[in-house]
């Protein structure tokens, strides 16, 4: 009896130090997992919202390229269209003490202040996709993005050599721009790059009307000016989902959507090349051209990082290299600014 008594004693001994070695080695586990966390590169990014399938495409790389298994831990913040949101969230990822902030600004103007704060506490901010126009280019460590004026002198040229090699006459294009939103890097380069073409070879630029780059409000907009204007023959989209939208309206109205101007259909123009949908009405003929732009900036900004971290300075302007793609053969090649384009004659869906 004794013996077993004494027994029982020594699994209840044993069974009390299992428990306390383990509960000692928790607090060991947890201070691990917290050195973890600190290796990790944290990257605060204020996207500007999900306006369009480009917009997601972008939110998608920056999401793919920063993970853990990469070394980084992201912070997003989606600012749903509205620049107070956008500041808000700068001002929480300096509280947050990120490493890094990257900013896709909903427009240009209006940075200022708030990039003040973070070049005070010393975090690095590179803008991606549209630009900050500040009285201090110091403000910001870099920026990476497209060219949106050259886009749209790429798109305009295309028109104007598709035109000239049909034999139709300048005059006789009537055109309505879609406008992105107002203010933004994209819109006012595409809308420059359109207006300088129409001036120089004498288009008839019927008017200009911003559809958000969404494609309901596209639909809208090219409603309002099909019942105002019978003369319409092309129409410039500065993204995607508005020259979907469009398309909707144009075959509502009745009306085809094609490059053949002379027989009485409506070209339609466009900017991205990401929508699929898009792409398909390319091969389908029912979008003549699309001028690409790239929206897979999550690797370009990690490697803008990974030399700051190496003690280096990127550029500070950083252009992405993009194409122009149709299913037509009749422009195969574009002078642009002195540099030769070739166009990317579509057989099937690029993906991003």
């Amino acid at each position: 009896m004794i013996r077993k008594s004494v027994i029982i004693i020594l699994i209840a001994l044993l069974c009390l130090m299992a428990v306390r070695c383990r509960s000692s080695s928790l607090p060991e586990q947890e201070e691990e997992t917290a050195e973890e966390r600190e290796e990790l590169i944290v990257v605060g990014f204020s996207q500007l919202g999900a306006e369009s399938d480009w917009r997601s495409a972008n939110t998608e790389s920056m999401r793919s390229t920063f993970t853990a298994e990469n070394g980084y831990q992201l912070i997003f913040e989606d600012g749903q269209q509205k620049q107070a949101n956008q500041i808000m969230a700068i001002r929480t990822f300096i509280q947050q003490e990120v490493d890094y902030i990257v900013l896709a600004p909903v427009t240009e103007t209006g940075w200022d202040t708030v990039l003040q704060e973070a070049k005070d506490a010393g975090i690095p901010v590179i803008i991606v996709d549209r630009m900050v126009n500040v009285s201090d280019d110091s403000l910001f460590t870099c920026w990476i993005g497209s060219d949106f004026e050259l886009e749209g002198k790429k798109a305009a040229e295309w028109l104007n050599q598709y035109t000239l090699a049909k034999g139709l006459n300048p005059s006789d294009l009537h055109i309505v721009n879609i406008q992105g939103t107002i203010g933004a890097s994209a819109q006012i380069g595409r809308t420059k790059g359109l207006a300088d073409a129409a001036r120089a070879n004498g288009w008839d630029l019927l008017a200009e009307a911003t559809g958000d780059f969404t494609q309901a409000k596209g639909k809208e907009v090219m409603e309002s000016l099909l019942k105002k204007y019978s003369n319409i023959n092309v129409v410039y989209c500065e993204n995607d989902n508005e020259a979907l939208g469009a398309i909707e309206a144009i075959e509502a109205a009745g009306k085809r959507a094609g490059s053949d101007i002379a027989g009485g259909e409506i070209m339609v123009i466009s900017f991205d090349g990401v929508n699929k949908e898009a792409l398909g009405y390319v091969l389908e003929d029912k979008i003549t051209c699309i001028a690409e732009c790239n929206p897979l900036h999550g690797p370009r900004v990690r490697t803008v990082i990974e030399l700051l971290e190496e003690g280096k300075q990127p550029d500070k302007f950083s252009y992405v290299s993009e194409k122009i793609f149709s299913a037509d053969e009749t422009v195969m090649t574009l002078m642009v600014d002195g540099t030769e384009c070739q166009v990317t004659i579509l057989t099937g869906n690029p993906s991003y």
